[in-house]
């Protein structure tokens, strides 16, 4: 995945979403201070308070979270 995509998420009017990875796995970012996107890598604090480092290769697609009802 191009990380120019990431990085434009995470310009003005930031809104949560999923990365879906090409091993099946999901990780939420719900905050633009939880990702950080380099040359090709991205860094992610996960949810269990760890980071996890990625190549963007393995980033398969991005979805936005859809918000909760009220």
């Amino acid at each position: 995945m191009n990380t120019e995509q990431i990085r434009l998420r995470l310009r003005g009017g930031f809104k949560p979403f999923v990365l879906h990875l090409f091993d099946g796995r999901k990780l939420r970012i719900v905050h633009p201070e939880f990702i950080l996107v380099g040359r090709g890598v991205v860094a992610i604090l996960r949810e269990d308070d760890l980071v996890e480092t990625l190549d963007a290769l393995h980033i398969t697609s991005v979805e936005d979270i859809k918000a909760e009802a009220a």
